[in-house]
């Protein structure tokens, strides 16, 4: 059973009303992309290759489309094909007219493009995304349909949780997945700081992820330095270690301090309990 077969509940694509299997010539005029098209850019160089094959081969394999309200016909599948027909200037292109729904329709769009294995890791994952709300599969279930491990189609869908710029630096191939994955722990700060860094000095994965790590650490054991101050600046003074003792409590630092001040001076006492010990 093909990709396409179990997404329509084992129905083949050719089984449908026997005139949906002949092949028509459609004006191109009347042909419009699918909705639910998945892929966000073309590769015209590629579209130039096919269209120059197109013109000395022929069109070896019709596009798929079905009528909509508007008496259009939108594309299920051929988009690149089609697109390769418009740089030839055809009037008419081979077609086969099919009864699809607009939930089947949307389906096929996206699984012919996942078929294609050319999507970038953004496109795919989005693509994952609206086939588990159009057809309200568990990952699990959707994974198994598409041929996929279930880590791999999760792995996919977590890349949405970057900030806009690294999916578009995902997206552009200007950073791997990988590099993406190991920005998933940061906030969306860390991440545009990460990234730049990545992208100017080149880094490697493997680099990458020791960035990371090294910036969680710094994060989790904040340090508070105290600059010399001048001694005749005794409140400025005060006012600094006052803050840091705060600082040092807000992270966890258990104990006390009191303040006590004569005309002289100025105390601060820090009490720290002893553990006790069990022998």
């Amino acid at each position: 059973m093909s990709i396409f077969e179990r997404f329509l509940d084992g129905k083949s694509l050719t089984d449908k009303l026997p005139n949906q299997t002949q092949v028509q010539q459609i004006p191109v005029a009347q042909i419009i992309p699918n909705t639910y098209q998945p892929r966000r850019a073309f590769d015209e160089d590629q579209i130039n290759e096919l269209a120059q094959s197109i013109q000395a081969n022929g069109l070896l394999q019709p596009i798929i489309v079905r009528q909509n309200d508007d008496q259009k016909f939108e594309i299920i599948a051929g988009e690149r094909r089609f697109r390769a027909v418009l740089h030839l200037n055809w009037l008419k292109v081979p077609a086969i007219v099919r009864n699809y729904t607009n939930q089947e329709s949307a389906t096929l769009a996206l699984i012919e493009n996942l078929q294609r294995e050319d999507l970038n890791p953004i496109e795919e994952a989005q693509a994952y995304v609206q086939l588990e709300q159009m057809e309200q599969l568990p990952q699990k279930e959707l994974a198994r349909k598409i041929g996929k491990s279930q880590s791999y189609v999760a792995n996919k869908l977590r890349l949405l949780k970057l900030t806009a710029p690294v999916q578009k630096a995902i997206a552009a191939g200007k950073i791997s997945q990988r590099h993406g994955r190991a920005l998933l722990a940061l906030d969306p700060a860390q991440q545009q700081k990460i990234l730049t860094k990545i992208t100017t000095n080149k880094l490697t994965v493997k680099a990458t992820e020791k960035l990371v790590q090294n910036l969680q650490q710094a994060s989790s054991n904040p340090k508070t330095t105290l600059e010399a101050l001048p001694a005749n600046n005794a409140k400025l003074n005060i006012n600094t270690i006052k803050k840091a003792l705060q600082l040092a409590q807000k992270n966890g630092a258990q104990f006390t301090y009191n303040e006590v001040e004569t005309a002289q001076e100025y105390q601060m006492i820090i009490t720290v309990t002893k553990e006790e010990h069990h022998g």
